[in-house]
């Protein structure tokens, strides 16, 4: 589904992402972690059309997208939901997806009036579904708890029905009932949905409980992948970011 390949970015004299390749097959569900610096939001930006590689592929379904904005990627089926969600603010949940549906760019800057096409009415409902937000289609966006606000973020990337969906850091900045709230909406979307979903998180109980598969970022280069078991006993990434599992059982109950 989405393949990368030997993808390279630098800032000056940093090389922020270095001959990086990944692969993550249709319906799979993997993270991407590694510690402050690794290079994981410069690479979710190239994906994304953000920022443009120095050299690479990004292959979608065998097409390669790079060199296309952000409007064109979402458009061909990725859609991406921010660590700091991105929303209006000022308009209701089903105001956003509904206008979402149809802004040309999936997300405007400003959007004014009513949206009155049934199938966006009926598009919106269906995630808000999805995600548990139906009660509170009524609440201007910028009211939600902070919970909600990062669930209304991948409605809004869902809303417009990608093949693959990236996911920045999902459970930052919540409590424990959120949490486990967010972690149980994400492996049901995978379920669910027939999504390709990949995920940054720097919550290892996330990541070792619902990745399939797992690569390591460090210093931009890709320092190891495998599964949860692998990736949790691979002496390299213990050395460069879990550290040794006394010292993860002290972080977990500091």
């Amino acid at each position: 589904m989405l393949r990368i390949e030997h993808l390279s970015k630098s800032f000056g004299g940093v090389k922020a992402t270095s001959d990086v390749s990944m692969n993550f097959p249709s319906g799979s569900l993997s993270a991407v972690i590694g510690p402050n610096g690794a290079g994981k939001t410069t690479f979710f930006n190239l994906i994304s059309g953000a920022l443009q590689p120095d050299a690479g592929k990004i292959l979608l379904e065998d097409e390669n997208i790079v060199g296309l904005s952000s409007s064109e990627i979402i458009r061909k089926g990725i859609g991406r939901a921010f660590q700091v969600a991105k929303l209006f603010k000022t308009l209701t949940v089903e105001e956003s997806l509904r206008g979402a549906l149809q802004s040309p760019l999936g997300k405007s800057a400003q959007m004014h009036g009513s949206f009155p096409l049934a199938q966006t009415r009926d598009r919106a409902m269906e995630v808000m579904e999805l995600l548990g937000l139906q009660h509170k289609a009524d609440v201007v966006s910028g009211n939600l708890s902070h919970g909600d606000q990062k669930l209304l973020d991948i409605a809004l990337a869902l809303v417009l029905r990608p093949k693959v969906l990236l996911l920045d850091e999902p459970v930052a900045g919540m409590g424990p009932e959120e949490r486990t709230q967010m972690i149980d909406t994400v492996y049901s979307l995978w379920q669910k949905g027939g999504l390709t979903i990949v995920l940054i998180e720097h919550d290892m109980d996330v990541v070792f409980r619902i990745a399939q598969h797992i690569y390591v970022l460090s210093y931009g280069k890709l320092l190891a992948q495998g599964s949860a078991e692998q990736i949790r006993n691979n002496p390299d990434v213990i050395e460069a970011y879990l550290g040794t599992p006394k010292e993860l059982a002290h972080e977990r109950h500091a």
